[in-house]
């Protein structure tokens, strides 16, 4: 049992408070590397043995000694860390080809895929919402998500400028993941990078309070009934 994680320090260490209860693992998760609506890349954590998801970068809540922590990236995510920082196995879409020569060797995306019980996405940006509302998957974290099995949660996180928000198709792609049945974490109105408002990844307590944390087996029976887990 597993899950994923896009990067965000404290997004993780939000989760993990949120759902590390002593005793049991806290699992893996993809996390997308994903700059609010520019294409920027993605990265993915995994950590064993229950959940899965996406965020933005850094890497402090790998010391906690109750983790066992993989990260996959994409090649734009690159661009703003050290892969020598990364004190963990780091994935890249070079892994999913090298890994596979001939017909017995394994696939990692489904590898990956059937390894976490949730999956969270966050930031989703503007690229990648796109590519996942049409299905496309040209990157390892793609590949995940158009194998993941749906009767596991996927959560996610939109962000992007608020331009870019507001554009139509962009409620389109978000009601297609919905119909997917996906969970989303709304975006906030916030100061972006740009200096506009709005289309702000969503505060890290507020994905450790989504209903969506709650849904399948595996997590309604680790997190069990006390409400103050999440």
């Amino acid at each position: 049992m597993a899950f994923f994680f896009t990067f965000m320090a404290q997004l993780v260490i939000s989760i993990i408070q949120a759902v590390g209860i002593p005793g049991w693992g806290v699992c893996g998760w993809i996390a997308t590397i994903s700059f609010f609506g520019t294409n920027i890349g993605s990265a993915v954590v995994m950590l064993i043995p229950t959940i899965m998801f996406t965020v933005v970068a850094v890497f402090s809540f790998i010391a906690l000694s109750m983790l066992e922590v993989a990260v996959v990236t994409t090649e734009r995510a690159k661009h703003f860390y050290t892969p020598q920082d990364v004190p963990v196995t780091l994935y890249s879409d070079a892994d999913e080809w090298e890994m596979w020569k001939r017909r017995s060797d394994p696939v990692l995306h489904i590898d990956l895929r059937k390894w976490a019980d949730l999956m969270l996405v966050a930031p989703l940006d503007a690229n990648t919402l796109g590519k996942v509302a049409s299905g496309i998957c040209d990157n390892l974290l793609t590949c995940v998500i158009r194998a993941w099995d749906r009767s596991k949660p996927l959560l996610f996180c939109p962000a992007m400028n608020t331009a870019m928000w507001e554009h139509p198709i962009t409620a389109q792609q978000v009601g297609q993941l919905r119909a997917f049945g996906y969970v989303e974490i709304p975006c906030v109105a916030k100061k972006l990078v740009c200096g506009d408002q709005g289309g702000h990844l969503v505060r890290l307590k507020a994905c450790s309070h989504s209903p969506g944390l709650r849904k399948g087996s595996a997590l309604e029976s680790a997190l069990g009934s006390d409400p103050s887990l999440l």
